[in-house]
């Protein structure tokens, strides 16, 4: 059964953030996004779920529209890939 993975470019600083200092990076491994290096975030099943709960306000939230699947630190949105393994 495939494994199904998200993954964002965000920047080095963003990465970082969203992987130690964001709301989802204090829960539990499975629900935290993971900072890949490089600039670059990923996103189990579990850790998009617990992201898209997150409030507009905040760092890391995601949206789903005609623009496509994005996560959000501050202003900037970022596309999330959908990767299986």
């Amino acid at each position: 059964m495939a494994e199904h993975r998200w993954i964002a470019k965000v920047g080095e600083d963003n990465a970082i953030f969203l992987a130690t200092e964001s709301r989802t990076a204090r829960l539990a491994r499975e629900y935290r996004p993971v900072d890949l290096g490089d600039g670059q975030i990923e996103l189990s099943k579990l850790a998009l779920g617990a992201s898209r709960e997150m409030g507009e306000e905040e760092d890391g939230y995601i949206t789903d529209d005609g623009e496509g699947l994005r996560i959000w630190v501050g202003d900037d949105a970022f596309e999330l890939e959908l990767h299986e393994t």
